[in-house]
């Protein structure tokens, strides 16, 4: 019998280098990012497919098209980093998957094919298995069952299943996926896709910048008030 695999979509990020915009609302081909991840698991033949919410949830949920069918799992404390949301979705794997590939919502490239292929790395609940491009690790990633609960208790912060794959190295089937896909991640304004999502992203970077010339422009102004008035009590 096939084994069945669960899917689950990180898709909680606040976006705090791309101005505070969440990344599940960014855009590719346009698609919202959320959509297109939950997609490419569906398409890849996972079942079902989880996907953990947390910044901007509500718009989210009124803007995505295509979660009709997901299990959407809201994130209370997405602010904490990736680690609480994988330990929210695993928790939401339901007790008759074998595995789950883990993708996450900001990279646009990672698309069926991958997830396909590592998925076909499963051979027992002790199967850990991920993408490799050019012989590098990356996602999707997939965990056996009997790695659940050891992912999900390594989890903290934002490194995700990061120490917990790093304590496993030599058990991680690593699957070339470099020619069907690309682990390119969105993490500034100027990562994202050509067009009117990359105007806008410049545009939030520019406003982050300037907030920061001017907030150090004022601690300068600041230091040399201090340092005058220092002088002035100083002088005889």
């Amino acid at each position: 019998m096939a084994a069945r695999i669960a899917g689950l979509v990180l898709a909680a990020g606040g976006g705090r280098r791309l101005g505070g915009r969440p990344k599940a609302l960014l855009e590719a081909g346009g698609e919202l990012l959320v959509d297109r991840a939950a997609d490419a698991l569906r398409a890849a033949g996972c079942t079902p497919v989880l996907v953990v919410l947390g910044a901007a949830a509500g718009r989210v949920r009124a803007r995505a098209r295509r979660l009709d069918g997901c299990t959407v799992v809201e994130n209370p404390a997405w602010e904490t980093g990736m680690g609480s949301s994988l330990r929210a979705g695993l928790a939401a794997v339901p007790p008759d998957a074998d595995a789950v590939a883990v993708v996450l919502v900001d990279q646009p490239r990672v698309g069926a094919e991958a997830v396909a292929r590592v998925c076909g790395a499963y051979r027992s609940p002790g199967t850990l298995a991920a993408a490799a491009y050019g012989g590098e690790r990356g996602h999707p990633v997939l965990l056996g069952r009997g790695h659940l609960a050891g992912a999900a208790g390594a989890a903290e912060g934002d490194r995700g299943a990061r120490a917990y794959l790093r304590a496993h190295e030599r058990e991680i089937t690593l699957v070339e996926c470099g020619d069907v896909a690309g682990p390119e991640d969105i993490d500034t304004p100027w990562d994202l896709p050509a067009g009117q999502d990359r105007e806008e992203g410049r545009s939030w970077g520019r406003t982050s910048e300037r907030a920061s010339r001017r907030a150090g422009q004022q601690a300068a102004r600041q230091a040399g008030e201090e340092a005058g008035e220092q002088a002035s009590r100083r002088a005889p």
